[in-house]
Formats: C-alpha cells, sequence, structure tokens
C-alpha cells in the first residue's frame, strides 16, 4: 500500500435528515465513523475534495487517514451513498480499523493476460461474473487489488474463487461459508454468430451452384 489518502472533516453535533440536507447545501457530504474503540461519530466532509480523491481506485481498498479537526483516525470506507441522477455523494460510512485486528474488505478484481487466453484467441468473449471480492485480512496486508489469471482459459470455461491465487494472510470470505459459495469469477463465452454463421453461407452457396 504505498499512496496514503487523507479527508478533512469536521464534527457535525446535529443528526436526522435536516441535518444532512443542511450540510450537502453547504457543499458538504454528511457522513459517519463507527466501529474500533470508540463511539459513532456524525462528521461531514468537502464533496468537490471527495470526488477528486475516489477517482482513484485505491481509495476504496486502503487505510484512509481521516483528520477529524486535528484528530486522526485510521479507518476504511465501507458505504457511500450517490444521488441517483446527479454526480453527487449523498452519504459516506467509514469503520475506524484496529491494526492488529482483522477485518473484512472488498478489493477489486484485475484480469490479466487476457492476450493469453486461447479462448479469447480463437473468438470467445470474456464475461465478468464480479468485479470485486470480499477478503479478511489484516490492515497492514491490505492489498490495492487482487490478480485474476486468465491463462490457458478455453471457450466455455470459468474461473471461480477458489482458483484465485492470494497471498499469504488473506482469506476469500465466501469460501469460509463452503463449497456452495465457490461461485464463477470469469467466464468465456462463445461469439454469436462467427464461424456458424460462415458454414451457413458456404453451404448456401453450394447449393446454389449445384442448383
Amino acid at each position: 500500500m504505498s499512496n496514503v489518502f487523507e479527508f478533512n472533516a469536521v464534527s457535525r453535533v446535529a443528526s436526522g435528515t435536516s441535518s444532512a440536507k443542511a450540510s450537502r447545501r453547504n457543499g458538504n457530504i454528511p457522513a459517519v465513523i463507527y466501529g474500533g474503540n470508540g463511539e459513532p461519530e456524525l462528521i461531514e466532509l468537502i464533496h468537490n475534495d471527495v470526488v477528486k480523491s475516489l477517482v482513484n481506485e485505491a481509495v476504496y481498498s486502503h487505510i484512509l487517514k481521516l483528520n477529524i479537526g486535528g484528530k486522526v483516525e485510521n479507518a476504511i470506507l465501507k458505504d457511500i451513498q450517490r444521488h441517483p441522477a446527479k454526480t453527487q455523494i449523498l452519504h459516506m460510512d467509514f469503520m475506524r480499523v484496529v491494526m492488529a485486528e482483522k477485518l473484512k474488505i472488498n478489493v477489486p478484481l484485475h484480469f490479466i493476460n487476457e492476450a493469453l487466453c486461447p479462448g479469447i484467441k480463437e473468438g470467445g468473449v470474456l464475461t465478468h461474473s464480479m468485479i470485486d471480492v470480499e477478503i479478511e485480512c489484516l490492515p497492514k496486508n491490505i492489498p490495492e487489488y487482487i490478480e485474476v489469471d486468465l491463462t490457458g482459459l478455453q471457450i466455455g470455461e470459468s474461473i471461480h474463487l477458489a482458483q484465485i491465487v492470494l497471498d499469504d494472510g488473506l482469506e476469500m470470505v465466501a469460501l469460509t461459508h463452503g463449497e456452495d459459495h465457490d461461485l464463477p469469477v470469469a467466464q468465456i463465452m462463445k461469439s454469436r454468430g462467427g464461424s456458424d454463421n460462415s458454414d451457413s453461407s458456404d453451404d448456401t452457396e453450394q447449393d446454389a451452384a449445384s442448383e
């Protein structure tokens, strides 16, 4: 984790819908930080500053420095509520991090070696069933992303959660619930059209020639 992300925030005394609306009118984002060794605390952050930081995918899987009026808390971003029609963040949830305790966090998946995938070379189409996975680990071991190697994948084949290679200290949460949760992450599907249509066209031309 080479990047350090710091968010500046201030305490928000009042709770409820009207307080949250007032924060948004002032160009801020109402938020809450909870967990760890402290009580839940209402805070607010500057909307434009947060939007700039969220452009970086790593924000979602890093320990963040949350500076609340000069008091710095280690936290992870647990939830974001966005406006359905506008480029506006409505609310954020942060969870305090205790560095000696394991936590669960969603980490993005990066699919690699697509160019080496036989199924793609043969005209297949890659489809993703997941774009991230939930892992459990100590805060110091949180990866920025997890790689899914597509090398060797044929048309009609899938990669499942159990086939993803994890670094030491990481555990896939879904797999702790049993084999039924070993879900597909990506598949190589047969492309519609392509060779089947070509064969049909050739047959039609041969029939026409024989007549």
